[in-house]
């Protein structure tokens, strides 16, 4: 091994964006003496981790799903064979996978720094170069997407996002049909934008009104307008575009992170709850008419208040009015059953966890709508 290994993040910003995997395993291989790397990225639904480099048949599932979820490093040591690690690839809060080596022996000191700043290095590099390569995208899917989904995917700001303060995370099903159902989010200093946004209709016109009122919101937010501006702004560019024929139903939240003050406005049938110790209750909010349903709409804020370790969610309507054929909604107590299995996972693994009690809760049945759901836990 060399003593003094190059920052592999020098190495990787003189890498084509496409090549970043095979750049970081040379490195790995030349100065860690690893016998075994490869690089796992989570596919659309976040259920199932796809190679990289081709070595997936030799690396047992479990470790490396489990690292993936709980974001802590997972070591296996066996007498006769190397050591094998499962290291998290996080960039701001958000998963983007796991690095998995097989070592001659554990690394330790100064050696182990230096892997835990290659492995950020890696993260962050894979990060950035989503938007300039189509690999690692096409790594992800099982599936070819409808045009909705391709639609709705590329406008996601990404599936978490997070800090000491913060973290927040977001999940789209069916992750390969996606319609309307859509979120984002845009942090500034100590404030938190969130949006969720169900698209009126089905199919690519669905998709392509969210996608209008998600570019005006934005197109408000980065000129500095606060929330009420982003919805009149929204409906406004809606209405002129659709005539009242189409809206989007939509819950627009600024978050004090600091604080923990929240300013909403509910213009449709997203749904908030709040998950406070042991309980979980439906923020009580005034529905507001939804975006572009009447021109030159006015909307108004609402508040309420967060508390230090409390987990806020949001549901579309095909989240908590899902209703299976002889099956009660959803949201009536099948949601706050899945909710408080969440109880003790972060926000990335907890809107999983709800997403997979809603397919359960379908038995096989096709569901009827697509859904969206975001987590927020408040660390303060």
């Amino acid at each position: 091994m060399s003593d003094q290994p190059a920052p592999l993040g020098s190495l990787l910003r003189a890498t084509p964006p496409d090549r970043l995997p095979e750049a970081a395993a040379d490195h790995l291989r030349r100065h860690y003496a690893a016998e075994l790397v490869e690089v796992l990225v989570p596919d659309l639904t976040g259920t199932r981790l796809r190679p990289l480099l081709g070595h997936g048949p030799d690396i047992p599932e479990s470790p490396v799903m489990r690292c993936f979820a709980s974001q802590r490093p997972d070591t296996a040591r066996h007498p006769a064979g190397p050591v094998r690690l499962n290291l998290p690839l996080t960039c701001w809060g958000e998963r983007l996978g796991v690095l998995h080596l097989a070592l001659p022996a554990a690394p330790d000191g100064d050696q182990a720094e230096r892997l835990a700043a290659d492995v950020d290095d890696l993260a962050t590099a894979l990060r950035a170069a989503t938007g300039t390569t189509d690999r690692y995208r096409r790594a992800q899917r099982r599936a070819r997407l409808t045009m909705a989904a391709e639609l709705q995917w590329e406008l996601l700001p990404g599936r978490s996002l997070g800090d000491d303060r913060f973290l927040i995370a977001g999940q789209l099903e069916p992750a390969y049909a996606v319609h309307g159902d859509h979120f984002d989010w845009a942090l500034d200093g100590d404030r938190l934008t969130i949006t969720v946004l169900n698209g009126h209709g089905d199919g690519l016109e669905a998709a392509i009104l969210t996608s209008l009122a998600v570019n005006a919101m934005r197109n408000a937010r980065r000129c500095g307008a606060d929330i009420v501006e982003q919805a009149e702004l929204a409906s406004d560019a809606v209405h002129s575009r659709y005539g009242g024929a189409a809206h989007a139903a939509t819950l627009l939240l600024e978050v004090d992170l600091v604080g923990g003050g929240v300013a909403a406005v509910d213009a449709g049938s997203p749904h908030c709850l709040l998950a406070r110790g042991g309980d979980t209750e439906r923020v009580p909010l005034e529905q507001q008419l939804p975006l572009g349903m009447f021109g030159e709409a006015h909307y108004e804020i609402q508040r309420f208040q967060l508390e230090p370790g409390d987990r806020m969610l949001v549901v579309s309507d095909g989240v908590h009015t899902a209703t299976p054929p002889g099956r009660p909604a959803y949201g009536e107590s099948a949601l706050f059953t899945a909710l408080r299995r969440t109880r003790l996972q972060p926000a990335t693994e907890a809107v999983g966890t709800v997403m997979r009690g809603l397919r359960e809760y379908h038995a096989g049945a096709e569901p009827e709508d697509d859904a969206v759901m975001v987590c927020l836990d408040w660390r303060r």
